[in-house]
């Protein structure tokens, strides 16, 4: 154990705040909101400084350019990075989130990109999914591909044509399939988590120690 009194420190603070969920005692509640608090703002403080450094080293390659090592495509990329950064900034910050203008940036820019994401990771899976059946081709292999091209046929338009059956299937497979597999990934989640708050509470693992 490098440092006995970090590891002290941590699992006091997570005992403490584990237990106001448990124990209605006034002294805990009370101790439990002051840490959550503090939590939330080195959480907001570690945002900051994370999006200064991703300023700092994007503005950096922009100065420097290809003298600093970065290529011509990889400076303009930059360029439009630190562009737009500085803009939602100045405009979320002085004229709020809710200003037309922020609003514009939103529905005009971030809105068509992650759109334009969505479809390529739409595409991505179908193709995916042809390359895994020349490779291994099994029930579950043509299981996925086929829920891939019926979820794509029914989400946009097929040539004018609305086959029958395609959205009654696609509302089944949100419903049921995808609808467990996400619970399942959300209890796995959950599971990690708490085996790893008990693993920091208990000592075993101490990333605050570097």
């Amino acid at each position: 154990m490098k440092n006995p009194l970090l590891t002290a420190i941590a699992m006091a603070v997570g005992i403490v705040v584990l237990a106001g969920y448990f124990l209605a005692v006034d002294m805990l509640l009370t101790l439990r909101a002051i840490l959550i608090e503090w939590a939330t703002i080195l959480v907001a403080v570690a945002l900051i400084a994370g999006v200064i450094n991703l300023f700092a080293v994007h503005w950096r390659k922009v100065t420097r350019g290809s003298a600093g090592g970065a290529s011509g495509s990889t400076q303009i990329y930059s360029l439009v990075l630190v562009t737009g950064l500085s803009a939602t900034l100045i405009v979320g910050g002085w004229l709020g989130p809710t200003h037309p203008y922020a609003l514009w940036i939103f529905n005009n820019i971030q809105l068509p990109v992650e759109t334009s994401l969505m479809a390529i990771l739409a595409v991505v899976l179908v193709y995916a999914g042809a390359r895994l059946i020349q490779r291994r081709l099994n029930l579950l292999t043509v299981v996925f591909l086929l829920t891939a091209v019926v979820v794509l046929l029914v989400s946009g338009p097929l040539f004018g044509f609305d086959l029958p059956g395609l959205a009654e299937l696609r509302a089944w497979i949100g419903r049921v399939p995808a609808a467990a597999g996400a619970r399942g990934v959300i209890l796995g989640v959950a599971l990690g988590i708490v085996t790893t708050g008990l693993r920091l509470l208990a000592g075993v693992d101490r990333p605050y120690e570097g």
